[in-house]
């Protein structure tokens, strides 16, 4: 596996991505989450020997207090292959010296966060509320 930098994006290979995780809020406009990933910080991709694109993450961050990890995701066929870990991974290293370091994912409750949450305590983070935190948002339309 292959881990780099990207900074230009094909559409029927983000589609696919987005699509196998089932995300489809995002695949309704796939050329404006195109957009979205040039005009982050970083994005950082997982492929194949052969170049197919496994998994994806990006940042919004000022390179100094915070990083904020917009989106992590991995292809489904290859699901529990450690990729989403060496990507975060590679994310925590990266952005070490910020002060915060943070991400959103489904509620608990949720089957998906039940696992996220679950994935990501075993890499170390904890919730906000746990650190004496909150964190607030305007209300998202999830339909």
């Amino acid at each position: 596996m292959i881990i780099s930098r990207e900074t230009s994006f094909d559409e029927d290979e983000i589609f696919q991505l987005y699509d196998s995780v089932g995300w489809g809020r995002w695949t309704r406009d796939i050329a404006r989450v195109c957009r979205s990933l040039v005009n982050s910080h970083l994005v950082i991709t997982a492929r194949d020997e052969s170049g197919r694109l496994l998994g994806l993450a990006r940042t919004v961050s000022d390179d100094e207090m915070i990083c904020y990890v917009q989106e992590l995701l991995v292809d489904a066929s290859v699901h529990g292959q450690g990729i989403g870990r060496r990507l975060l991974e590679h994310l925590m290293d990266r952005y070490s010296h910020c002060r915060y370091f943070m991400l959103t994912t489904d509620h608990e409750s949720t089957p998906e966060g039940e696992r996220n949450h679950a994935f990501y305590r075993r890499l170390g983070l904890i919730e906000h509320h746990e650190q004496g935190l909150s964190a607030f948002g305007l209300k998202v339309d999830n339909s």
